[in-house]
């Protein structure tokens, strides 16, 4: 099931919920002058995204594809996209670029360190590194300056085949959805740490008009307060290291 919706001024939320998971995978694409693809998704996946794509613009127009961490739904089908865009890099943390992509992509990443900015062309996004938030060493955010949406990835990760984007409060949605993980072989999953607050406020302080979470709704509410409170959420749900 394959959802399109422009949820922010030329940002397309590319959303496949699989039932048997019951979640959405959600991929973001940026329709600009360098258009920016971020999270590509599992090789599984691929042509169902790049079908979406094409429905937005050609995919091999394609300059940037970018992604928070290395993980099969956030960067597995990378080298599929770069074989379709020639003139497509990747835009990563410099540990990842260093570390995972210098062996993994077919072609050399853009590493991003903090406060770095990538101009796609209208819309400059900020990269904020989160090492270990929401997780991986390499993991980072992507921030977009002018409409003020932030590119969450797992942040805020809920169950369900959730509506595109949401006022309604999702916290609650997220706590359940942690407690669930929790309790399964894949525990740990955001583990809260001594750094784990000072971030969450760090993105607070960003003031997003937008979360585009990577699972379940993007939220366009009160989107300072529910970063601040997702810290409470994971302190008290996840296991503290």
């Amino acid at each position: 099931m394959t959802a399109i919706d422009e949820i922010a001024p030329d940002l397309y939320r590319i959303s496949i919920y699989v039932p048997e998971f019951d979640m959405q995978f959600n991929h973001f694409l940026v329709k600009d002058d360098e258009p920016l693809l971020y999270h590509t998704g599992m090789r599984s996946m691929f042509p169902l995204v790049k079908e979406a794509v094409a429905k937005i613009l050609p995919p091999d127009q394609l300059r940037w594809i970018g992604f928070s961490h290395f993980e099969v739904d956030e960067c597995g089908s990378l080298n599929e996209w770069l074989s379709v865009a020639p003139n497509a890099q990747a835009v990563c943390s410099e540990v990842g670029a260093v570390v995972n992509m210098s062996d993994f992509a077919l072609r050399p990443a853009k590493g991003m360190t903090r406060a770095d900015v990538l101009e796609t062309g209208k819309y400059s996004y900020r990269f904020i590194p989160t090492p270990h938030l929401p997780h991986g060493w390499d993991a980072g955010v992507m921030f977009e300056e002018k409409n003020k949406t932030l590119l969450c990835s797992d942040l805020f990760h809920h169950n369900g085949n959730q509506a595109a984007v949401t006022e309604a409060d999702i916290l609650e949605k997220v706590r359940l959805t942690l407690r669930f993980i929790q309790q399964t072989p894949l525990n740990n999953y955001m583990p809260y740490t001594g750094k784990t607050a000072g971030m969450l406020k760090e993105l607070a302080d960003l003031g997003p008009k937008t979360l585009a979470t990577m699972h379940g709704s993007a939220y366009n509410g009160n989107c300072v307060q529910a970063l601040l409170d997702l810290n409470a959420i994971m302190k008290e749900e996840q296991d503290e290291e």
